[in-house]
């Protein structure tokens, strides 16, 4: 009988969860996938079902498994996920004790400001490489503590467990015998001590400033590696948990930016920016953050990143609320339509800004209206948005000693030919798009195969990326117009 020779990923997004089935030389045999629905009770709030989340990853697994040609097929699972989305579940149960809160969240952000305040702020970065924000997961699980009834002392008996959406899976797909996390998710918790192998780990220190529980935590592990069996009851057969990375880490695996310096940046909901920085833990200056890129058996790398909170929600704001557009691939004839903006500029702070500014409280603006400005001039000034972010990014890595001189894209927003030619054009540096554009499925797929044995690390680095290359053709001083425009329409927003 033939070995199986297939893996299984699953890639639990934002707004939707995909399994996605590869053969052995990463080719993708069968794809499904189901929106995952966001609720937003209070300005500011993001949640979601976790059993939602489960129930419906599990439905996708089980229809590409099947159209893939059974379980017999699959060798192994890996799973990518949304990074700090926050779950705590009953252990008896494995049912969650609140709705899980979205990494768009912004509902702590008065206790981020108090630590700030209080002059917490460096000696969270300096422990953790990230800054004081409702981004992350500890103020997350301090506020579901304090707010459900009786949760605090249910967590300190041991009652409860805390996990990023990985953890949740794994605890669900293991029938509650294995309650892990990955590296790249601890990272991003505000509760890990920042390094690779034994120079990083669960911080006592962060625990108690965030009074957390050190009994909530899960098991950390490197990216590839065990993380259990599933349970023989959900897929037709007990398979291995091989690989576990957190979206953006599991895409820079995926674009092979495994040497110091390769950066890719994802475009999906949000949209996310991240440098390969070698073995050496990396201090921004610039409000960028110190994260863990990956970690395999044999070693693994820092990474620097940057993280804008609304790109591809920029589009979906467009079409299902304000109805300007059908579709989203309908926004690309509508902007190369147009000879210029018009003068007009979105900063989408739906949720307060990222990096490098790092305000949550900042609000979405639209300036440079005129009589003339038209529907068009919107859709237009939605999508020039994320690549005048991404400008802003660029120049603070840059200021930090990070020159990127490529960028690898991927998510669902590359797809728009004119937006990255714009891309290209704002940032002034080549942007390259593969052919293949599922590179945080692909990563994940690729961890799960190096802890199989079946790739080297050193292969994937130098196997040749097939895609598209857009390089820059606009006149400096039409970017330089056009960057100010969008610097004075940062300044009114944030003002």
């Amino acid at each position: 009988m033939a070995k199986p020779d297939k893996l299984l990923v699953i890639d639990e997004g934002t707004t939707s969860t995909r399994a996605i089935v590869f053969d052995r030389v990463f080719a993708q045999v069968s794809l499904a996938q189901q929106d995952v629905s966001l609720a937003y009770p209070e300005d500011g709030w993001v949640q979601q079902d976790g059993e939602e989340i489960w129930e419906r990853t599990l439905a996708v697994c089980r229809e590409a498994v099947e159209a893939a040609g059974g379980v017999s097929e699959i060798a192994a699972i890996g799973i990518t996920n949304q990074r700090e989305t926050t779950l705590v579940w009953e252990r008896a149960t494995g049912k969650p004790i609140a709705p899980a809160i979205v990494w768009q969240d912004r509902r702590t952000a008065r206790v981020c400001e108090k630590l700030k305040a209080d002059g917490h702020e460096p000696a969270v970065q300096k422990e953790t490489g990230l800054l004081l924000d409702p981004y992350f997961s500890a103020t997350k699980i301090g506020w579901i503590l304090d707010s459900v009834d009786g949760a605090r002392a249910r967590a300190e008996a041991g009652e409860l467990a805390f996990g990023t959406v990985e953890s949740f899976l794994i605890w669900k797909l293991t029938g509650g015998r294995v309650h892990a996390t990955d590296v790249t998710n601890a990272s991003r918790t505000l509760l890990y001590r920042l390094g690779l192998g034994e120079d990083g780990g669960w911080s006592d220190a962060m625990a108690a400033l965030f009074n957390v529980p050190a009994s909530l935590l899960p098991e950390v592990k490197p990216n590839a590696a065990d993380f259990g069996m599933s349970d023989e009851s959900l897929l037709g057969a007990a398979l291995p948990i091989l690989s576990a990375a957190g979206d953006q880490q599991s895409a820079l695996v995926g674009q092979g930016c495994l040497a110091p310096g390769m950066a890719k940046i994802t475009y999906g909901t949000g949209a996310f920016l991240v440098a390969n920085a070698g073995a050496e833990r990396p201090n921004s200056q610039h409000r960028l953050l110190g994260t863990v890129g990956y970690e395999l058996p044999g070693g693994g790398a820092m990474a620097l990143e940057g993280s804008i909170f609304n790109a591809g929600t920029v589009v979906k704001w467009l079409r299902d609320d304000l109805g300007i557009v059908a579709s989203a691939e309908d926004t690309e004839s509508i902007a190369s339509g147009l000879k210029g903006n018009g003068g007009v500029y979105i900063v989408p702070a739906f949720t307060g800004l990222g990096a490098p500014h790092w305000n949550a409280d900042a609000r979405g603006t639209i300036s440079g209206i005129t009589r003339a400005t038209t529907a068009a001039h919107l859709v237009r000034a939605g999508l020039e948005s994320a690549a005048y972010q991404t400008r802003d990014l660029l120049d603070a890595f840059a200021a930090d000693g990070a020159e990127i001189r490529e960028l690898r894209v991927d998510g669902g927003m590359v797809a728009n030919d004119w937006l990255m030619q714009f891309l290209a054009d704002i940032c002034d540096r080549p942007v390259l798009r593969p052919d293949y554009r599922e590179m945080t499925a692909l990563g994940a797929a690729a961890l799960a195969a190096m802890q199989l044995g079946w790739l080297d690390a050193k292969d994937w680095t130098e196997r040749q990326v097939q895609g598209v290359r857009f390089t820059p053709r606009m006149a400096a001083t039409e970017r330089a117009a056009l960057l100010k425009g969008w610097q004075d329409a940062m300044r009114k927003t944030l003002a």
